[in-house]
């Protein structure tokens, strides 16, 4: 039989990835990667996206990826369309989110030989990927076409399995990339194996037990012992299952929830378990004792989640009262400055738990331990030594519980009551308004850090998206694209001008895809963010080389692309242009103009009164 080597190379490497759960691909158009473009189009289990724009592409995937959990291919020709992936695999690679990057090559002999868009792509990301393999030059040896069954499967499992994030594989090819010109006569044999797939699924993991593990033992002893104790949530995508068992171990250890707004916990709808805990066979002591205390079963309302504990960890006075013994880590870094600001000056006992075994922890100043955060609590709630004292009322809790609600009604008088414009207002309005079940994406600088400092707690069970891996403000758009493409309820953006004109090219997607995205752009014009930081001390060095006020008019450029557009004018018009778009099919840009200066006076307001309460608050209980 005749056959194109390339194409047939192709199309067995991409059969055999789509048998291993691969179900997306975006494309960027080019003529080396024509063998592997075909090959993707040819796969009927795959659906594809084909995305112009090499950056833009990644960062859609990366978005897409992190929505459905499970590995995105990509496929690029060869030269600097490669480079391009580059950001959004710094920032897979951080969040540890699957991607299979597909690189089109020319043949490694044409390397530093001036040939025309040839780079060295010899493990090009080598620093930010998790696998990498040259596919070599393709060759209808029965081994050689197992060797690339083989690759395939292993790339797969290691970015989903062994070691999660984004795998590189490079392609080299020769010309002719077209199908119909023939390179090779194989046998039925060759033939054979190029069309069937070899992977097989593999045995699922056993159960794994911690009551034997002499660290987790000695956790639960610092648990049961130490009172004044913090458990904190950085951002993470953790399982119902974690968020329903953390608050029982709250209730347990009268510990309070730091729950950064991008850890989801401030977003829950309470799931009910039943009232045996999941995965265990045998009831120990522990177990029958949490029940009988109320501890198993429908979940708590989050009565002992803290979110307004940034003007807390910005109070000395607060500080110095209500410094804890322990720290009970989950998730990754905090985007809270004044915690950061907490670990780098303060000393408690801190342990961390995180399923990679990744480090967190600028300060080096705990302990790792490489385990499931959702297989920890359940042991913990398993294993806890019950005693009748540990429902007690604790003022160690208490002093957390009614700070955070004394902030909680200083941030609605002062705050959310405020005059139009106001960019803290803005996210109060936004959750005020979308449905329940949405997904929200935050972009980086100002929206994530206001998002985490003025975002409440909610009944409304939401998602919360981010780019914190790398914090770059570039591709946040095409990420939260990614997001909504194949997402059935509302997603939402928050970003803000700089980072909306550093990706606006994305909005070619929307037109192409009718991706229902909605996007509310703060525009302060410049880089508001600047304002806050010492460098503004020098007004016009700080006008000159970081605020850049740029002047652009949005409202052209969005409908250049055919996507819908709407400019906020009052609080009530936000309301009802979200309420309005929330209906609609197709994306839609929400422009908001606002003023940083005026932002940031109100931001420093609310700190210098926030400290005063929190000063007041620890006299009167001292008293």
């Amino acid at each position: 039989m005749k056959i194109n080597r390339n194409i047939a190379w192709a199309e067995s490497f991409v059969n055999e990835i789509a048998a291993c759960g691969v179900k997306y691909v975006c494309i960027s158009s080019g003529s080396r990667n024509t063998p592997l473009t075909w090959a993707f189009a040819q796969n009927k289990n795959i659906r594809k996206y084909v995305i112009i724009d090499e950056r833009s592409s990644a960062f859609f995937a990366l978005g897409l990826a992190n929505s459905i959990g499970s590995p995105v291919a990509l496929v690029c020709t060869s030269g600097t369309a490669a480079v391009e992936y580059y950001p959004a695999i710094v920032e897979a690679y951080h969040q540890r989110i699957p991607l299979l990057i597909c690189t089109a090559d020319r043949p490694p002999e044409l390397r530093n030989t001036g040939t025309n868009q040839t780079i060295n792509q010899d493990n090009l990301y080598r620093n930010h990927i998790r696998f990498f393999a040259d596919a070599g030059l393709p060759l209808m040896s029965e081994n050689k076409i197992t060797a690339l069954k083989r690759l395939a499967i292993k790339a797969i499992e290691i970015s989903t399995h062994k070691n999660k994030g984004p795998v590189h594989i490079n392609f080299p090819f020769n010309k002719p990339f077209e199908p119909d010109n023939f390179t090779d006569e194989v046998n039925h044999q060759i033939h054979s194996l190029l069309i069937k797939t070899i992977y097989k699924p593999g045995r699922k993991s056993t159960a794994i037990s911690l009551d034997k593990e002499k660290w987790f033992l000695q956790i639960l002893e610092k648990l049961k012992n130490i009172r004044r104790g913090l458990i904190i949530v950085g951002p993470e995508m953790l399982s119902d299952e974690f968020h329903t068992n953390i608050l029982k171990i709250s209730k347990l250890t009268k510990y309070p929830i730091i729950a950064d707004g991008c850890s989801q916990l401030r977003f829950l709808s309470c799931p009910t378990y039943s009232p045996e805990l999941k995965g265990s066979d045998t009831e120990t002591p522990s177990t029958k004792a949490n029940k009988s205390s109320g501890i198993t079963g429908t979940q708590g309302n989050g009565e002992n989640i803290v979110c307004n504990y940034e003007a807390m960890f910005r109070s000395a006075t607060f500080i110095e009262n209500c410094m804890p013994e322990l720290i009970l880590h989950f998730g990754r870094t905090n985007i809270s400055k004044g915690l950061e600001d907490f670990y780098g000056k303060y000393s408690a006992e801190k342990i961390m738990i995180n399923e990679e075994g990744d480090v967190f922890d600028a300060n080096h100043s705990g302990k790792l331990y490489k385990c499931s955060p959702t297989l920890f609590c359940k042991s913990v709630l398993e294993y806890y030594p019950i005693s009748q004292d540990i429902q007690n009322e604790d003022c160690w809790l208490t002093t957390y519980i009614e700070a955070d609600k004394s902030l909680e009604h200083l941030k609605k008088n002062m705050l959310f009551n405020s005059g139009f414009p106001n960019e803290i207002r803005i996210i109060k309005e936004l959750l005020d308004t979308v449905p329940s079940n949405s997904s929200i994406m935050l972009s980086n600088s100002l929206p994530v850090r206001d998002f985490d400092y003025w975002a409440s707690c909610s009944p409304k069970k939401l998602k919360i998206y981010n780019n914190r891996g790398a914090s770059g403000i570039d591709g946040i758009i095409s990420t939260a694209f990614g997001i909504a493409s194949e997402n059935k309820d509302f997603v939402y953006l928050i970003t803000g001008d700089l980072a909306f004109y550093y990706d606006i090219n994305a909005l070619l997607i929307a037109k192409k895809y009718s991706i229902p995205l909605i996007v509310i752009l703060i525009n302060n014009n410049g880089g508001g963010i600047f304002n806050s930081l010492p460098v503004s001390r020098y007004p016009d060095f700080l006008q000159e080389y970081f605020i850049t006020p740029h002047e652009l008019n949005f409202e052209k450029l969005t409908k250049a692309f055919g996507v819908n557009y709407s400019r906020v004018t009052s609080w009530p018009d936000l309301k009802e242009i979200l309420r309005k778009t929330g209906t609609g099919k197709k994306a839609c840009v929400i422009e908001i103009n606002t003023d940083s200066v005026s932002s940031l006076k109100l931001r420093n307001q609310y700190w210098q009164e926030s400290n005063e309460l929190l000063n007041s608050l620890i006299k009167r209980q001292s008293q």
